[in-house]
């Protein structure tokens, strides 16, 4: 199969040049997703304007190096002069890019490879530029709707702790002086008050314990399979997971289908990308049953993973011929409805957060009133 023919060689070009390979895996590192998608569009540009291969790669490199300049960078223009020194000594772009796994994945580098044989590398590149676009924003996207709830919830843990450790004790060290039988709000803020301030450390200790634990669990091959697997069962976020991957695999595979790459070859490739490793293995079963001689959407259903939607979707496409532009269709509609679900969830979860706090805050004071009411109708 190619990508494992493609391994191999990455292997073995390792093995001849052992000095390059750390310098280099540090500047993979620097590169961004979105100075790449800037740099195909821009080779894109130049191909179409008819220029030569190697010409219009040397006018990358230059043009890179002035942008470069001026941001203070020196990354990606030093990658494509060493791609296009490779191309200079022979070797097919696809064969140069693959060389930096690190920026251009397997996907692109197998797109490049049936854009330069099927005489289209042109709309390739452009069709690679707006899909790693695409999945910047929906990347972002994400981030986002994770970022915002996570900022609340630290915020509103730090402002009851700061009250809790720092703020009530001062106020209950004055009743107890009074020697007056406290009400049980304010024996019970007492109580936990006096836990977080005694055993602050610890529970700090325990807290990153539990952190790093989890986060070591989850990098095994077993723990990334049961949390991929839970999160596809749970109510919200099963929703959610399912329907990026769907983005995922339909944008990828349509584009990759469009270009000529057998639908075997591109559904190992797409497999490659699937972040949820539950969905992951489930395409293996989907490409054994096409290879068996099924149909796509016969082979999706019996997954039993995906809705009903995107089968019935991906069964008309097979039928009148056009199932790339389906799955174009799919990935779009998908994007759009993830966009409603980040936005009506953070429109949730802002009230129930500010009414998570407003009730520890209102027991707090209540448990500081209600002794200041008792004193004041003993006196």
């Amino acid at each position: 199969m190619n990508w494992i023919l493609e391994k191999q060689n990455m292997l073995a070009y390792k093995r001849n040049n052992p000095t390059n390979d750390h310098d280099e895996e540090i500047l993979q590192r620097r590169i961004k997703t979105r100075d790449v998608c800037v740099a195909t569009r821009q080779l894109a540009t130049l191909l179409l304007a008819g220029m030569p291969l190697v010409p219009a790669l040397t006018a990358l490199v230059e043009q890179l190096r002035a942008t470069e300049k001026n941001a203070g960078k020196s990354s990606l223009a030093q990658v494509f002069q060493q791609i296009t020194d490779r191309v200079n000594a022979g070797d097919s772009l696809a064969d140069a890019l693959r060389r930096y796994p690190g920026i251009f994945s397997n996907l692109f580098v197998n797109m490049v490879r049936a854009g330069q044989a099927s005489g289209t590398l042109e709309e390739i590149l452009i069709k690679q530029a707006e899909m790693l676009e695409k999945r910047a924003q929906l990347t972002a996207r994400l981030k986002a709707a994770l970022a915002y709830p996570a900022l609340m919830i630290i915020s509103a843990v730090g402002v009851v702790w700061f009250l809790m450790a720092f703020v009530v004790p001062g106020i209950v060290n004055i009743f107890l002086e009074m020697n007056h039988t406290l009400p049980w709000p304010t024996r019970l803020l007492i109580m936990i008050s006096s836990f977080l301030t005694d055993y602050a450390i610890v529970i700090g200790l325990v807290f990153c314990v539990l952190i790093m634990c989890t986060a070591a669990y989850l990098k095994t091959k077993n723990g990334k399979n049961r949390w991929d697997r839970l999160k596809l069962q749970l109510p919200w976020l099963g929703e959610l997971s399912i329907k990026v991957e769907i983005i995922r695999f339909s944008r990828t595979l349509g584009v990759m289908l469009s270009s000529g790459i057998p639908i075997l070859e591109a559904i190992e490739i797409v497999r490659g990308i699937i972040q949820n490793s539950f969905v992951a293995e489930s395409l293996d079963a989907v490409r054994n049953d096409i290879g068996s001689g099924h149909s796509i959407a016969h082979a999706i259903r019996q997954t039993g993973l995906f809705p009903p939607i995107m089968v019935h979707t991906i069964a008309i496409g097979e039928m009148s011929g056009n199932v790339e532009q389906q799955f174009a269709n799919l990935a779009d509609g998908y994007d759009e409805e993830i966009k409603l679900m980040v936005q009506s969830m953070t429109a949730l979860i802002e009230p129930v957060i500010l009414l998570f706090m407003g009730l520890i805050v209102g027991f707090i004071v209540l448990a500081i009133l209600l002794p200041i009411f008792e004193i004041n109708q003993m006196l």
